[in-house]
């Protein structure tokens, strides 16, 4: 059990505190936990189960993964419970973005809180995001269009539900539905959901309900990896022409 004598140390660190202080948050005595960080004794199952309840870690991420690579903004809420998944670097100490593939997409439903799945994804760098912790989603289908079938969206985790901003475009994994890309909207204050709308109008908007939600990702820019032609970028310019002459319209009618 190598790892949960690094990990202690390791967690105590970054809550900055003295092995004595640390002994007091836990209830435990300062001995404890110098002999469990130099690897003396191992912590019994309920020194473990005090150390998962006071992290919100579950106890076989504690004993089974070297934390000591892991910041405290690498922490992801999973339920009540957190699970790592430190941000990756290269070999010039430049973060990494996780792929999630296109065919392994349907898989993520069932990977995402499992850091064996997220380890052996492919991973990109791309210096120009900012500090976050970021993913990138392939997208299925027509229901955000001008984004095209096969795009992929790089999205921020977001770590608190209610921080969604009404009109932005979110990457939604839910329990039901697996992984989509919508424009959602906050409605947790009013009946606890998300509603999720679509920018192509021929589909209809759904709410959520937030016990659903197991992942939210803000948008952070698009990989298109298909080009477009001439007819599909008019079209898209008289979309929108239309959507901004509509919201005009609808001032024009209230002021009269």
């Amino acid at each position: 059990m190598k790892n949960i004598q690094i990990n202690i140390k390791h967690l105590r660190t970054l809550k900055k505190f003295s092995q004595e202080r640390f002994a007091q948050e836990l209830n435990w005595t300062r001995s404890m936990i110098g002999s469990y960080e130099e690897g003396r004794s191992e912590p019994p199952i309920d020194r473990l189960i005090d150390l998962s309840d006071y992290f919100k870690l579950p106890i076989d991420i504690l004993v089974k993964n070297d934390l000591s690579q892991a910041k405290d903004t690498s922490f992801m809420h999973i339920g009540n419970q957190r699970l790592l998944f430190p941000i990756s670097v290269d070999e010039n100490d430049e973060e990494l973005i996780e792929i999630i593939p296109t065919k392994a997409s349907a898989g993520y439903l069932a990977g995402y809180a499992d850091p064996e799945y997220i380890e052996q994804l492919q991973k990109i760098k791309l210096p120009f995001l900012p500090t976050g912790t970021h993913r990138a989603f392939p997208i299925k289908g027509d229901s955000m269009l001008p984004v095209k079938d096969g795009s992929y969206i790089v999205a921020k985790y977001v770590d608190d539900i209610n921080d969604i901003k009404d009109g932005r475009t979110y990457i939604v994994l839910t329990k039901d539905d697996g992984l989509v890309y919508k424009r959602v909207y906050n409605r947790i204050a009013e009946n606890q959901t998300l509603l999720l709308s679509s920018d192509n109008k021929t589909y209809d908007p759904y709410e959520v309900p937030i016990q659903q939600v197991l992942e939210v990702w803000e948008f952070t820019c698009c990989i298109n990896t298909q080009e477009y032609d001439e007819k599909e970028l008019k079209l898209s310019s008289i979309m929108t022409m239309f959507r901004e002459l509509q919201v005009e319209l609808e001032a024009v009618r209230k002021m009269s």
